[in-house]
């Protein structure tokens, strides 16, 4: 495993075939097709990231997607679209930006399966395909044929 520690500033296009913990500051991409990207809990990451599986135990502003699973723990804060076929938040982590989830991403077109929910917390459900659009029975544009008859 390949380690960016706490000292280290990298700016630009990282990718690779192992995997890599970072510690430190990235802005840029990084791209790790099949291998796991972690954010250690002094990472901060400012970063578009695509990898096999990625876990953020520090802090990231920008879209992840992942081909296997993400998982957010408890300290980790994201700031950005997730993508990923599975998903783990756990209690306490903070997230800001739209799901989508999926048996297979790559195939799925965009918005197909997004999910929106207030944030790790908020006790929003994540809903595949509720994309956070969802309007009260009997609101207007709820398309409710039912309550239009009177």
């Amino acid at each position: 495993m390949a380690n960016i520690g706490q000292s280290i500033v990298f700016k630009g296009e990282l990718s690779g075939e192992e995997d890599l913990e970072i510690d430190g500051q990235v802005e840029g991409s990084i791209h790790l097709a099949n291998n796991q990207l972690t954010v250690g809990a002094n990472g901060t990451l400012r970063a578009e990231v695509q990898a096999k599986t990625i876990v953020v135990i520090g802090r990231v502003h920008g879209n992840l997607t992942a081909t296997e699973r993400i998982e957010i723990q408890a300290t980790g804060i994201v700031e950005g679209d997730l993508k990923a076929p599975c998903l783990v938040v756990q209690e306490g982590a903070q997230l800001h930006g739209n799901i989508n989830m999926g048996k297979s991403m790559a195939a799925a077109p965009t918005g197909a399966s997004d999910v929106t929910g207030g944030g790790a917390g908020s006790g929003a459900p994540a809903r595949p395909g509720g994309g956070g659009t969802e309007s009260a029975p009997g609101a207007p544009g709820d398309g409710d044929a039912r309550r239009k008859s009177a």
